[in-house]
């Protein structure tokens, strides 16, 4: 590892994929340091939380130390320092304002039915299964919104790629999973094969999640 690398702290399958596709689409050097099991007690955690206090992925180490927590916000730095990889549109684009509303609509609204519905026995103590179940029906309302906000292109912005993308693409993968896509998400869907088959995408999808995207 080079002084000038990225350092991403994630573990396969989670949320860090997010920044670890970013960073792939950048085209920077980069090194995941594995911290599976990090939510629980143990070295993985320990060595997460020496970086970031809220034991949380991705955590992102930049090139001059400094470290990023956040994946909308690890998007958005992404995008300024390697414009070329259209993370986001440039502020004068007409689908700046639909990017900015959507990224946070994605980790505001999205992302917290993950955190309280795939382990819904550290929120509740009494019929956890309830609120899980209950998290990934408004998951799927959440989606159904997205949809109905699209039009024909071929990503989430239209004809214009950005970090949205890779958000579909890797949640398609978490419930209620791709099958569920294809039959009620359409256009979803079709979002989400085509940043799946990216070439420079390719290994991070298989190393987070296996098999053929």
């Amino acid at each position: 590892m080079s002084a000038q690398d990225y350092t991403l702290y994630g573990a396969p399958g989670w949320g860090s994929v997010l920044a670890e596709a970013m960073l792939a689409r950048c085209g920077v050097p980069f090194t995941v340091v594995d911290v599976q099991g990090f939510d629980a007690e143990g070295p993985a955690r320990q060595r997460l939380l020496a970086l970031n206090p809220l034991g949380q992925i991705p955590t992102l180490v930049l090139p001059d130390g400094a470290v990023m927590t956040e994946s909308a916000a690890i998007a958005l730095l992404l995008a300024e320092r390697h414009p070329d990889a259209g993370l986001a549109p440039p502020p004068d684009a007409p689908e700046r304002a639909a990017f900015l509303r959507l990224l946070v609509w994605m980790v505001a609204n999205v992302y917290p039915t993950f955190t309280y519905g795939d382990y819904p026995e550290r929120w509740v103590k009494e019929s956890p299964g309830d609120l899980g179940a209950s998290a990934v029906a408004h998951r799927k309302t959440l989606w159904l919104w997205l949809e109905s906000q699209m039009g024909g292109g071929p990503w989430v912005l239209g004809e214009r790629f950005s970090a949205l993308d890779i958000y579909v693409g890797a949640m398609v993968h978490w419930r209620p999973r791709r099958d569920w896509f294809a039959e009620h998400c359409p256009n979803l869907s079709g979002v989400a094969g085509r940043v799946l088959a990216l070439p420079t995408l390719v290994p991070v999808w298989h190393r987070n999640f296996g098999g053929a995207p």
